[in-house]
């Protein structure tokens, strides 16, 4: 069992930055691609970013390609959203989880089997 946190959500202005964590509660934390997702109310959960185990390969949304930036650091069990150039229409609960299957990363939120309860993300214009 993993159990994910994720903190460093907020109120924000256009063109702000934000980092959220994803902390993880599995010592093998290492084993496990982490992938991150948003989802505002009424629409589906759509896929932001992932991120291979071993932090080698990330992959991204073109909405979010060149703003924001997913990293790790396995020894402290955390993954990174860093969010810059913010817009309204990021605004959303942005979740973390995590396969230990895909372990390059993937985009589809059925191949993970643990998520976080979320963080709230709000853009003002």
């Amino acid at each position: 069992q993993v159990q994910l946190v994720e903190s460093g959500g907020g109120l924000v202005q256009a063109g702000g930055s934000l980092r959220l964590s994803c902390a993880a509660s599995a010592r093998t934390f290492s084993s496990y691609a982490v992938g991150w997702f948003r989802q505002t109310p009424g629409k589906e959960r759509k896929f932001v970013a992932t991120i291979s185990r071993r932090g080698d390969f990330s992959e991204y949304a073109d909405s979010v390609k060149g703003r924001f930036t997913i990293s790790r650091d396995n020894a402290k069990n955390t993954v990174y959203l860093q969010m810059n150039s913010l817009k309204p229409e990021d605004t959303a609960v942005y979740y973390c989880a995590a396969t230990s299957i895909f372990t390059s990363g993937t985009y589809s939120q059925l191949d993970y089997d643990y998520w976080g309860q979320g963080t709230q993300v709000t853009v003002s214009s």
